[in-house]
């Protein structure tokens, strides 16, 4: 295993969950990520040693997501949510609200617009600088400030929690 594949073996974790919020879906959330790096490998010649491949990646997963959004308006497609009932058979109940209090808040995400899912998923979950973020996004400071006030109120909102 050479050390680029090592790299983003590593950073798998990080590149799963952000694929999640942009995906919102598991299993497109999976194929995202699975996208992103084949993607990632075919280029690896193009990431330059020595730079962040986390925010590289995380572009090259953005650009993905876009480009499927785009395919997915062509084709008409539409896809069937997953079904409730995840936690059936558990016999934890801390587990089961565990998930329950989860399942409120990937529900609340997803009613997010989407800019301002990607502006919560890169700085409060991947825990990214709001410059990295306005890199990463080429955005403005003060758009990736706005979006993040924003969509954390219409969280607040959405899972009952005071401001």
């Amino acid at each position: 295993m050479t050390e680029f594949e090592r790299a983003l073996l590593d950073l798998l974790p990080r590149l799963r969950r952000f694929a999640r919020a942009l995906a919102i879906d598991a299993v497109d959330a999976d194929d995202l990520c699975q996208i992103a790096l084949e993607r990632a490998l075919k280029a690896e010649a193009q990431w330059e040693k020595g730079s962040r491949l986390d925010s590289w990646m995380y572009r090259i997963m953005r650009n993905c997501w876009i480009d499927e959004v785009r395919a997915r308006k062509r084709r008409s497609e539409t896809f069937v949510a997953e079904e409730e009932g995840l936690a059936v058979g558990e016999a934890d109940d801390r587990r089961i609200e565990a998930r329950v209090e989860l399942g409120h808040v990937d529900r609340a995400m997803a009613a997010l617009p989407p800019e301002q899912r990607e502006v919560i998923a890169l700085i409060l979950v991947e825990g990214l600088a709001y410059r990295e973020a306005a890199e990463l996004l080429d955005l403005p400071m003060g758009t990736i400030t706005s979006r993040l006030v924003r969509g954390r109120q219409a969280l607040m909102e959405m899972l009952g929690e005071a401001a």
